[in-house]
């Protein structure tokens, strides 16, 4: 097994914090009272997905921190589907903020951590400052878009998928979770993954109900009532949307940037969906332009 501590590079610390009434473990790096930064990573990653973020954006000035969010890696990971509902991961993110004494927070999300960005940015505008989001839709707009776009729904089948019960488990998490292993190699450019990456990743998915709550995220989505309106949100919003993402297409960014009251949207060329491992050159210096100006 992976020795967690190995993951840690020099500035890099860990903790607990009960967020929620559950115990979440977080890295964080940069000085505390600093502006206060959270990452949110998405499926089937953890903390570690921000590995080439974390020392450039606390060198930038910034408190960052960085949970497993509820049911991965070592928090805890509750087994019932109405735990994932995306109120309760939006509100995590408050009461992680909370738990720092943070007023207001800068927010940066890929994939389900944009997800919960998304929502936390229309739920809670007031207690953000700047929001950048990376290939994961607004939750009002994703069952829309696919019903619009034949070829999104065929990208999104997996959704459908995933809600069956304890085949999804099996299927992705037999033979050493070579079904998530493969999902990510695929659907990223070759090289992106460092050769022992997966195998950090497996400790991660191998905790005990840590697969059935990854994909608990997703059977949640069925709880949701259907949407009259679309949320909006207020907080400046920074929209970076990899140019050759498998999973999600253009008109899914910029159906959420529709929805943003002050917001932009650029598209990282060449990048699939992990842009923040493939490009960290790009991503990361446009990350701190725009938390620092807010262009």
């Amino acid at each position: 097994m992976t020795d967690p501590d190995v993951l840690l590079q020099p500035g890099w610390r860990e903790s607990r914090k009960v967020v929620n009434g559950l115990s979440l473990h977080v890295v964080e790096a940069g000085r505390e009272g600093g502006p206060l930064l959270v990452l949110l990573h998405g499926f089937p990653e953890f903390w570690w997905a921000w590995r080439h973020q974390i020392t450039p954006l606390s060198d930038a000035g910034y408190h960052v921190v960085v949970p497993d969010m509820r049911g991965y890696n070592t928090s805890d990971a509750p087994q019932e589907v109405t735990a994932y509902h995306i109120d309760t991961l939006a509100s995590d993110v408050i009461a992680l903020a909370d738990s720092y004494g943070a007023e207001r927070l800068h927010l940066v999300g890929h994939d389900w951590g944009a997800v919960i960005g998304w929502w936390v940015a229309a739920r809670y505008p007031d207690r953000l400052h700047r929001v950048v989001l990376m290939n994961g839709p607004h939750p009002d707009i994703w069952t829309p878009q696919a019903l619009r776009h034949p070829t999104q729904a065929l990208r999104s089948t997996y959704v459908a998928f995933f809600q069956l019960p304890f085949v999804p488990e099996a299927t992705l998490g037999g033979f050493d979770f070579k079904g998530l292993r493969t999902m990510m190699t695929a659907s990223a450019k070759s090289g992106t993954f460092e050769p022992d990456a997966l195998d950090r990743y497996a400790e991660a998915w191998s905790h005990p109900g840590s697969l059935t709550a990854m994909l608990n995220y997703y059977r949640a989505l069925r709880e949701r009532p259907i949407a009259g309106e679309p949320a909006r949100l207020a907080p400046p919003t920074l929209i970076l949307w990899a140019g050759n993402d498998t999973f999600l297409e253009r008109h899914v960014a910029e159906a959420g940037l529709a929805l943003c009251d002050d917001g932009r949207l650029e598209f990282v060329e060449g990048a699939s969906h992990w842009l923040h491992i493939e490009r960290p050159e790009r991503v990361n210096p446009r990350i701190v332009e725009f938390l620092k100006t807010g262009r």
